[in-house]
């Protein structure tokens, strides 16, 4: 029997980032700004379509979906600690210009000292989860366990096992935890 979570696809140089673990696939059809700034375990596979220009930090069983894009630079940090899934379309902001009208904004030729950025490390705990078209803002702790609504805007942390919907994105309802901890450490132990 063909076994449906292997890929039959052009890849990405796996050597080019500064970690990579077992069982990970990536299109080739990817644009990571940084490989040397990414790290990843295992049991990884991202779509096409998948754009980061920050430092990145890949726990293991991670799904990327097509389309997803991670922005802000080199002074940008996103965390994925694993077990987790990111929808298409999603976006996920660690650096942006403050547009206070303070400062110029980010373009090429501008100097550094011209421009007024806030850059915050963004965490998607374990068994997290975010819907599609789903937009994180810099700083914002996806809580273990959390699950973010197809088309949310999430501004704030996210509270452990809560799932959340809208814009901005708002608690809707508890998700129980015991099955899918149960699950995961059998999966581990496996090894």
């Amino acid at each position: 029997m063909r076994d449906p979570y292997k890929f039959n696809a052009a890849q990405y140089d796996l050597s080019l980032l500064k970690r990579a673990g077992t069982d990970v696939f990536i299109s080739a059809h990817v644009e990571i700004r940084r490989p040397s700034l990414v790290s990843l375990g295992s049991h990884i596979a991202i779509d096409s379509g998948f754009y980061i220009t920050t430092q990145g930090e890949f726990g293991d069983y991670i799904h990327i979906g097509p389309g997803v894009t991670v922005i802000g630079g080199f002074e940008g940090e996103l965390i994925l600690e694993g077990f987790n899934t990111i929808g298409a379309g999603t976006k996920i902001i660690c650096a942006s210009d403050t547009f206070s009208g303070n400062a110029l904004v980010t373009t090429p030729g501008i100097p550094p000292q011209m421009v007024e950025v806030i850059a915050k490390l963004v965490i998607v705990k374990k068994f997290a989860n975010i819907g599609v078209n789903v937009i994180i803002f810099p700083g914002v702790i996806v809580g273990e366990g959390s699950v973010v609504g197809a088309g949310s805007v999430v501004r704030h942390d996210t509270k452990p096992w809560t799932i959340y919907a809208g814009n901005p994105a708002r608690p809707i309802k508890k998700r129980p935890k015991e099955k899918m901890l149960t699950l995961a450490k059998k999966l581990t132990a496996r090894k």
